[in-house]
């Protein structure tokens, strides 16, 4: 399919299809956040997933004869267990989906939508799945790429060479069964894999349940641990009994009070209310089911910092893509950009109630000799860091040159409109062409997919 260009807008495909009923494309504004039924989301390169309590949908844009596939995940109806978040998990030659549950189970599909792992990380619901990563340059001594789970008052970090392998491993055991002729189903049962992720989890429930969290990166020690060998992690999380709060993670498992507390009893009580629904569903044949897995402890989490501004909530979160700034919106229609290095909010919006950021790159400022060059390609200098923030009351996408410069774009667009970003590439190769980060907008009236031009008249 033809680009077409609207000015700041570059059209690249249409998703509309028949599929897309079952997650109720056809109403007006179905895909909007604030619809009566959440449809979430997630973008990679040529690749759509769209899903909802029940079944994703991987779909193509820029092809419209690719077949799509549909993914039901076995969940458990006693629980009333539903899919409550995706994101693409994207390597150098390997892409699945991450599906997360109500109940707490991590689950990854391969785009032929066979299971590869299943991993229950903690007891209660996945708020959202977090894939970011930090290259080691001159900024940078140390690189991290990770996978984020956030749940209420949890955080939980699989480190990304250990997803990688384990891919790795199943696709070279796909191929080799695939010569032996095995079937279909055998590849799923076995894709249900008993070898479990490793992976750190804390308690960052000392202000009240979150909402949104995420690990913007790896942060000093304490000055009384200057020689310590483990790796510390900085966490921020929003909710609504405190709108920002940061933790330090560390890699050591020695618990508090309150995490020895919520291991031991939280599972227990988990288990007692399900025997007792299985007991009222009891006239109903149950397959033999695999013995519960056994949860890992809690790290520690020490607080760093609380901001508390009744009645303000946090709601969103965002992070550029070094971690060293996020935007959060809250429930008082302001947007917080926070320094996460010095825990400092440095700017503030007001009047955007229901707002949906995104951290993009842009071309600014073309007015040099380089720029105005055919010859020259852009590298990651030229480009000026920039917040996309889309106001859907307002009908507006506007943005904003970080950290203080001035609005650089507005676009009007529909109300049924959603802005997406493509999921963080592991492993991608520095020494390629630099890759800007982009934000798209997909109208869900229309189907119609764009991107916001990275260049500025």
């Amino acid at each position: 399919m033809s680009k077409r260009s609207h000015h700041h807008l570059t059209e690249l495909g249409c998703i509309a299809c028949e599929d897309l009923t079952e997650f109720g494309a056809g109403k007006e504004g179905w895909l909007a956040p604030d619809a009566g039924t959440t449809v979430l989301c997630a973008l990679d390169v040529h690749s759509l997933a769209i899903a909802n309590r029940s079944v994703v949908l991987i779909l193509g844009w820029s092809d419209s004869d690719k077949p799509r596939v549909k993914i039901r995940p076995e969940l458990s109806p006693i629980e009333a267990e539903r899919i409550t978040a995706i994101e693409w998990l994207v390597f150098d030659d390997i892409k699945v989906i991450a599906i997360g549950t109500s109940r707490g189970f991590l689950l990854m599909y391969s785009l032929r939508g066979d299971l590869i792992h299943r991993q229950m990380v903690y007891h209660g619901q996945i708020i959202k799945l977090r894939v970011r990563g930090t290259k080691k340059d001159l900024m940078q001594d140390i690189s991290s790429e990770d996978v984020c789970v956030v749940m209420p008052g949890v955080i939980a970090r699989f480190d990304g060479s250990d997803i990688r392998s384990m891919l790795q491993r199943w696709f070279q055991e796909t191929h080799s069964r695939f010569w032996d002729e095995k079937s279909n189903k055998d590849l799923e049962d076995d894709g249900n894999s008993d070898n479990r992720l490793p992976y750190q989890i804390w308690n960052v429930n000392k202000y009240g349940s979150c909402v949104d969290a995420a690990i913007t990166g790896i942060m000093p020690p304490p000055l009384m641990e200057l020689q310590s060998s483990q790796r510390y992690y900085c966490a921020v999380t929003i909710g609504d009994d405190a709108v920002i709060s940061a933790f330090r993670l560390s890699e050591d498992r020695k618990r508090s009070l309150v995490g020895v507390i919520l291991s031991k009893v939280m599972p227990v009580t988990f288990s007692t209310i399900a025997s007792f629904s299985k007991m009222i569903w009891r006239s109903e044949p149950t397959p033999t089911s695999k013995p519960e897995e056994k949860l890992q402890s809690f790290a520690r989490a020490s607080s760093l910092t609380c901001l508390k501004d009744y009645p303000r909530k946090g709601e969103k979160l965002t992070l550029s893509p070094s971690g060293t700034l996020a935007a959060i919106t809250d429930s008082l229609g302001r947007i917080l950009l926070l320094d996460t290095q010095a825990l400092v909010v440095v700017r503030i919006w007001k009047g955007y109630r229901d707002a949906n950021c995104f951290f993009m790159e842009m071309l600014v400022n073309r007015d040099d000799k380089r720029a105005s060059s055919s010859y020259h390609v852009p590298g990651k200098s030229d480009y000026c860091l920039c917040l996309a923030i889309h106001a859907p009351r307002k009908g507006i996408i506007e943005v904003w040159q970080m950290r203080t410069g001035p609005r650089v774009l507005a676009i009007q667009c529909a109300k049924g409109c959603r802005l997406l970003q493509p999921t963080y590439r592991f492993g991608s190769l520095s020494d390629s062409p630099y890759v800007p980060l982009e934000v798209f907008l997909l109208n869900g009236d229309s189907g119609q997919l764009s991107v916001l031009n990275r260049f500025l008249n």
